[in-house]
Protein backbone atom coordinates (compact mmCIF):
# COMPACT_ATOMS: atom_id res chain seq x y z
CA UNK A 1 0.00 0.00 0.00
CA UNK A 2 1.37 3.47 -0.82
CA UNK A 3 2.22 5.81 2.02
CA UNK A 4 -0.07 8.77 1.27
CA UNK A 5 1.55 10.87 4.01
CA UNK A 6 5.01 10.80 2.41
CA UNK A 7 5.71 12.89 -0.74
CA UNK A 8 7.38 11.10 -3.63
CA UNK A 9 10.76 12.84 -4.18
CA UNK A 10 10.72 11.74 -7.82
CA UNK A 11 7.66 13.85 -8.56
CA UNK A 12 8.08 17.45 -9.80
CA UNK A 13 6.88 20.45 -7.83
CA UNK A 14 3.14 20.82 -7.44
CA UNK A 15 1.42 21.92 -10.67
CA UNK A 16 -0.42 24.46 -8.53
CA UNK A 17 2.77 26.52 -8.35
CA UNK A 18 4.14 25.87 -11.84
CA UNK A 19 3.76 27.88 -15.07
CA UNK A 20 2.10 30.87 -13.43
CA UNK A 21 2.47 34.30 -15.01
CA UNK A 22 0.53 36.69 -12.82
CA UNK A 23 0.53 39.61 -15.27
CA UNK A 24 -0.25 37.69 -18.46
CA UNK A 25 -3.88 37.92 -19.68
CA UNK A 26 -5.99 34.79 -19.78
CA UNK A 27 -6.81 33.32 -23.19
CA UNK A 28 -10.25 32.35 -21.88
CA UNK A 29 -12.25 35.25 -20.43
CA UNK A 30 -15.63 35.63 -18.71
CA UNK A 31 -16.75 37.93 -21.52
CA UNK A 32 -16.20 35.14 -24.05
CA UNK A 33 -18.11 32.63 -21.93
CA UNK A 34 -21.03 35.01 -21.45
CA UNK A 35 -21.08 35.85 -25.17
CA UNK A 36 -21.51 32.21 -26.12
CA UNK A 37 -24.06 31.57 -23.39
CA UNK A 38 -26.14 34.47 -24.65
CA UNK A 39 -25.94 33.14 -28.18
CA UNK A 40 -26.91 29.60 -27.23
CA UNK A 41 -29.68 30.62 -24.82
CA UNK A 42 -30.95 33.61 -26.83
CA UNK A 43 -30.37 35.95 -23.89
CA UNK A 44 -30.34 39.67 -24.60
CA UNK A 45 -27.37 41.72 -23.45
CA UNK A 46 -28.14 43.53 -20.20
CA UNK A 47 -26.42 44.61 -17.00
CA UNK A 48 -26.71 43.11 -13.55
CA UNK A 49 -27.19 45.38 -10.51
CA UNK A 50 -24.20 47.42 -9.35
CA UNK A 51 -24.25 45.57 -6.01
CA UNK A 52 -24.35 41.78 -6.07
CA UNK A 53 -24.29 39.12 -3.38
CA UNK A 54 -22.97 35.58 -3.20
CA UNK A 55 -25.12 33.41 -0.92
CA UNK A 56 -23.49 29.96 -0.74
CA UNK A 57 -26.18 28.48 1.53
CA UNK A 58 -29.08 29.79 -0.58
CA UNK A 59 -31.11 30.82 2.47
CA UNK A 60 -30.96 34.53 1.68
CA UNK A 61 -32.15 33.85 -1.87
CA UNK A 62 -35.14 31.92 -0.53
CA UNK A 63 -35.91 34.73 1.92
CA UNK A 64 -35.79 37.59 -0.60
CA UNK A 65 -37.89 35.62 -3.06
CA UNK A 66 -40.54 35.17 -0.38
CA UNK A 67 -40.33 38.53 1.40
CA UNK A 68 -38.87 41.00 -1.13
CA UNK A 69 -40.42 39.67 -4.35
CA UNK A 70 -37.04 38.86 -5.86
CA UNK A 71 -37.30 37.87 -9.51
CA UNK A 72 -35.06 35.85 -11.75
CA UNK A 73 -32.93 38.04 -14.01
CA UNK A 74 -33.53 37.54 -17.72
CA UNK A 75 -30.16 39.13 -18.55
CA UNK A 76 -27.92 36.78 -16.54
CA UNK A 77 -26.12 34.46 -18.95
CA UNK A 78 -24.18 32.20 -16.57
CA UNK A 79 -24.33 28.53 -17.55
CA UNK A 80 -24.36 27.32 -13.96
CA UNK A 81 -26.45 29.66 -11.81
CA UNK A 82 -29.52 31.83 -11.56
CA UNK A 83 -29.37 35.51 -10.59
CA UNK A 84 -32.26 37.04 -8.69
CA UNK A 85 -32.81 40.78 -8.34
CA UNK A 86 -34.62 42.63 -5.58
CA UNK A 87 -34.82 46.06 -3.96
CA UNK A 88 -34.43 46.62 -0.24
CA UNK A 89 -34.08 49.94 1.60
CA UNK A 90 -34.00 51.66 -1.78
CA UNK A 91 -30.98 49.67 -3.00
CA UNK A 92 -31.09 47.30 -5.98
CA UNK A 93 -29.34 43.97 -5.47
CA UNK A 94 -28.46 40.94 -7.51
CA UNK A 95 -27.99 37.68 -5.63
CA UNK A 96 -26.72 34.23 -6.62
CA UNK A 97 -27.27 31.22 -4.36
CA UNK A 98 -25.45 27.93 -4.00
CA UNK A 99 -22.02 29.28 -4.93
CA UNK A 100 -19.99 27.01 -2.67
CA UNK A 101 -16.21 26.72 -2.85
CA UNK A 102 -13.33 28.87 -4.03
CA UNK A 103 -13.25 27.96 -7.72
CA UNK A 104 -17.02 28.28 -8.19
CA UNK A 105 -17.16 31.57 -6.27
CA UNK A 106 -14.46 33.11 -8.45
CA UNK A 107 -16.06 31.85 -11.66
CA UNK A 108 -19.35 33.54 -10.75
CA UNK A 109 -17.59 36.65 -9.41
CA UNK A 110 -15.69 37.16 -12.67
CA UNK A 111 -18.92 36.79 -14.64
CA UNK A 112 -20.74 39.25 -12.38
CA UNK A 113 -18.04 41.88 -12.79
CA UNK A 114 -18.01 41.33 -16.55
CA UNK A 115 -21.79 41.93 -16.48
CA UNK A 116 -21.75 45.27 -14.66
CA UNK A 117 -21.35 44.48 -10.97
CA UNK A 118 -19.14 46.98 -9.11
CA UNK A 119 -19.38 45.71 -5.54
CA UNK A 120 -19.59 42.03 -4.65
CA UNK A 121 -20.42 40.90 -1.13
CA UNK A 122 -20.12 37.28 0.00
CA UNK A 123 -21.94 36.09 3.12
CA UNK A 124 -21.03 32.49 3.84
CA UNK A 125 -21.73 30.17 6.75
CA UNK A 126 -18.59 29.40 8.71
CA UNK A 127 -17.36 27.23 11.54
CA UNK A 128 -16.01 28.73 14.72
CA UNK A 129 -12.24 28.40 15.25
CA UNK A 130 -11.34 30.95 17.95
CA UNK A 131 -14.40 31.72 20.03
CA UNK A 132 -15.33 35.40 20.25
CA UNK A 133 -18.90 34.76 21.31
CA UNK A 134 -21.74 32.31 21.05
CA UNK A 135 -22.86 31.64 17.46
CA UNK A 136 -24.48 32.95 15.41
CA UNK A 137 -22.53 36.13 14.74
CA UNK A 138 -20.80 37.75 11.77
CA UNK A 139 -17.12 38.31 11.05
CA UNK A 140 -15.81 40.83 8.54
CA UNK A 141 -13.02 38.81 6.94
CA UNK A 142 -9.99 41.10 6.85
CA UNK A 143 -7.66 38.37 5.59
CA UNK A 144 -8.07 34.73 4.64
CA UNK A 145 -5.60 31.87 4.97
CA UNK A 146 -4.92 30.49 1.49
CA UNK A 147 -5.52 26.79 2.15
CA UNK A 148 -7.15 26.30 -1.26
CA UNK A 149 -6.00 26.26 -4.85
CA UNK A 150 -7.80 28.99 -6.74
CA UNK A 151 -6.04 32.00 -5.22
CA UNK A 152 -2.65 30.78 -6.49
CA UNK A 153 -3.80 31.38 -10.07
CA UNK A 154 -4.31 35.08 -9.27
CA UNK A 155 -1.54 35.98 -6.81
CA UNK A 156 1.96 34.70 -6.12
CA UNK A 157 2.22 32.39 -3.09
CA UNK A 158 1.73 34.04 0.29
CA UNK A 159 0.05 33.01 3.50
CA UNK A 160 -3.05 35.23 3.30
CA UNK A 161 -5.29 37.06 0.86
CA UNK A 162 -6.49 40.39 2.21
CA UNK A 163 -9.46 42.72 1.98
CA UNK A 164 -8.41 45.69 -0.14
CA UNK A 165 -7.34 48.63 2.08
CA UNK A 166 -9.84 51.14 0.69
CA UNK A 167 -12.65 48.73 1.52
CA UNK A 168 -11.27 47.96 4.97
CA UNK A 169 -11.31 51.71 5.61
CA UNK A 170 -15.11 51.65 5.34
CA UNK A 171 -15.21 49.87 8.68
CA UNK A 172 -12.97 52.10 10.77
CA UNK A 173 -15.68 53.13 13.25
CA UNK A 174 -16.00 49.72 14.95
CA UNK A 175 -19.51 48.83 13.82
CA UNK A 176 -21.35 51.73 15.41
CA UNK A 177 -24.25 51.41 12.95
CA UNK A 178 -24.34 47.61 12.68
CA UNK A 179 -27.52 46.21 14.28
CA UNK A 180 -26.12 42.66 14.50
CA UNK A 181 -23.27 41.02 16.38
CA UNK A 182 -20.15 41.77 14.33
CA UNK A 183 -16.45 40.97 14.70
CA UNK A 184 -13.47 41.44 12.39
CA UNK A 185 -10.45 39.25 11.82
CA UNK A 186 -8.99 36.36 9.86
CA UNK A 187 -10.61 33.28 8.36
CA UNK A 188 -9.23 30.00 7.08
CA UNK A 189 -10.35 29.14 3.53
CA UNK A 190 -10.31 25.40 2.90
CA UNK A 191 -11.15 23.31 -0.13
CA UNK A 192 -11.89 20.25 2.00
CA UNK A 193 -14.42 20.84 4.79
CA UNK A 194 -14.32 17.23 5.91
CA UNK A 195 -10.54 17.32 6.36
CA UNK A 196 -10.58 19.86 9.20
CA UNK A 197 -8.40 17.79 11.49
CA UNK A 198 -7.63 18.54 15.12
CA UNK A 199 -4.08 19.50 14.16
CA UNK A 200 -5.20 21.89 11.43
CA UNK A 201 -7.73 23.50 13.74
CA UNK A 202 -5.12 23.91 16.49
CA UNK A 203 -2.74 25.56 14.01
CA UNK A 204 -5.45 27.97 12.90
CA UNK A 205 -6.29 28.77 16.51
CA UNK A 206 -2.62 29.51 17.18
CA UNK A 207 -2.77 32.15 14.42
CA UNK A 208 -5.86 33.76 15.94
CA UNK A 209 -8.10 32.73 13.06
CA UNK A 210 -11.76 33.21 13.92
CA UNK A 211 -13.60 31.03 11.41
CA UNK A 212 -13.27 28.46 8.64
CA UNK A 213 -15.06 28.88 5.29
CA UNK A 214 -14.57 28.00 1.63
CA UNK A 215 -14.45 31.11 -0.56
CA UNK A 216 -12.80 34.24 0.87
CA UNK A 217 -9.12 33.63 0.06
CA UNK A 218 -9.90 33.13 -3.62
CA UNK A 219 -12.33 36.04 -3.83
CA UNK A 220 -9.83 38.41 -2.23
CA UNK A 221 -7.02 37.19 -4.50
CA UNK A 222 -9.22 37.73 -7.55
CA UNK A 223 -10.13 41.21 -6.28
CA UNK A 224 -6.50 42.14 -5.72
CA UNK A 225 -5.43 40.90 -9.13
CA UNK A 226 -8.26 42.55 -11.06
CA UNK A 227 -8.84 45.71 -9.03
CA UNK A 228 -12.39 44.71 -8.12
CA UNK A 229 -14.36 45.53 -4.96
CA UNK A 230 -15.10 42.39 -2.92
CA UNK A 231 -16.09 42.20 0.75
CA UNK A 232 -16.46 38.84 2.48
CA UNK A 233 -18.36 38.11 5.67
CA UNK A 234 -18.36 34.86 7.60
CA UNK A 235 -21.65 34.07 9.32
CA UNK A 236 -20.32 31.94 12.17
CA UNK A 237 -23.16 29.52 12.77
CA UNK A 238 -21.56 26.36 14.09
CA UNK A 239 -18.81 24.50 15.89
CA UNK A 240 -18.47 22.01 13.04
CA UNK A 241 -21.18 19.75 14.38
CA UNK A 242 -19.25 18.93 17.55
CA UNK A 243 -22.20 19.87 19.79
CA UNK A 244 -25.89 19.01 19.77
CA UNK A 245 -28.15 21.62 18.19
CA UNK A 246 -25.39 23.07 16.01
CA UNK A 247 -25.81 24.99 12.72
CA UNK A 248 -28.59 27.26 13.95
CA UNK A 249 -28.48 30.53 11.99
CA UNK A 250 -31.18 32.54 13.73
CA UNK A 251 -34.44 34.11 12.54
CA UNK A 252 -35.34 33.15 8.95
CA UNK A 253 -32.20 31.02 8.75
CA UNK A 254 -30.13 34.11 9.44
CA UNK A 255 -31.44 35.94 6.39
CA UNK A 256 -32.92 38.91 8.23
CA UNK A 257 -29.61 39.55 9.99
CA UNK A 258 -27.69 39.03 6.73
CA UNK A 259 -29.78 41.73 5.06
CA UNK A 260 -28.95 44.10 7.92
CA UNK A 261 -25.27 43.42 7.26
CA UNK A 262 -25.81 44.10 3.56
CA UNK A 263 -27.66 47.38 4.11
CA UNK A 264 -25.07 48.77 6.49
CA UNK A 265 -22.15 47.71 4.32
CA UNK A 266 -23.59 48.99 1.04
CA UNK A 267 -24.61 52.29 2.63
CA UNK A 268 -21.00 52.83 3.67
CA UNK A 269 -19.73 51.91 0.20
CA UNK A 270 -22.23 54.12 -1.61
CA UNK A 271 -21.30 57.06 0.59
CA UNK A 272 -17.62 56.54 -0.24
CA UNK A 273 -18.48 56.49 -3.94
CA UNK A 274 -20.49 59.70 -3.66
CA UNK A 275 -17.54 61.39 -1.99
CA UNK A 276 -15.18 60.29 -4.77
CA UNK A 277 -17.58 60.66 -7.73
CA UNK A 278 -20.32 63.06 -6.62
CA UNK A 279 -21.74 63.73 -10.09
CA UNK A 280 -22.14 60.05 -10.93
CA UNK A 281 -23.99 59.32 -7.70
CA UNK A 282 -25.97 62.55 -7.46
CA UNK A 283 -29.54 61.76 -6.45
Amino acid sequence: MPDHATPDPALPASPLLCHKDYVAPSVFTPEQLLREARRQKAIDLGPVPVVCVLDPDGDIVAYVRAEHHAVRSSAWACYHTELYTFTSNGIDYGIVGGVVGAAFAVLVAEELFASGCRLLISITSAGQIVSVGRPPYFVLIERALRDEGTSYHYLAPSRYSELRPELAALFSDEWQDYPVAMRRGASWTTDAPFRETAGAIAAAQAEGILAVEMEAAALYACAAATGRAVICFAHVTNQMGTIEGDFEKGVAQGSYAALEVLHSTVSRWLQSQREMLPDEYDG
